[in-house]
């Protein structure tokens, strides 16, 4: 699944990057660079998606039908 997200950064008081994603809540990353720093978050976002997902998909009945679409 490919999507864009949006990543505010800001510098940390004690040094380094913090960042959050304001379309996943609980979605946050921190690093010294501001590339570490989205790489953290990007990952934090797969990790939170990927959690939902499985514990939507867990226990739906046999024969629900599974769809995929797309958002612009």
């Amino acid at each position: 699944m490919k999507a864009e997200f949006t990543a505010i950064i800001e510098k940390a008081p004690e040094g380094g990057y913090w960042a959050i994603c304001p379309e996943i809540p609980g979605a946050n990353g921190q690093g010294e660079t501001i590339e570490e720093t989205k790489a953290n978050l990007k990952e934090a976002i797969e990790l939170i998606l990927k959690d939902r997902r499985d514990d939507i998909l867990r226990g739906l009945p046999d024969d629900v039908i599974r769809d995929k679409l797309q958002v612009a």
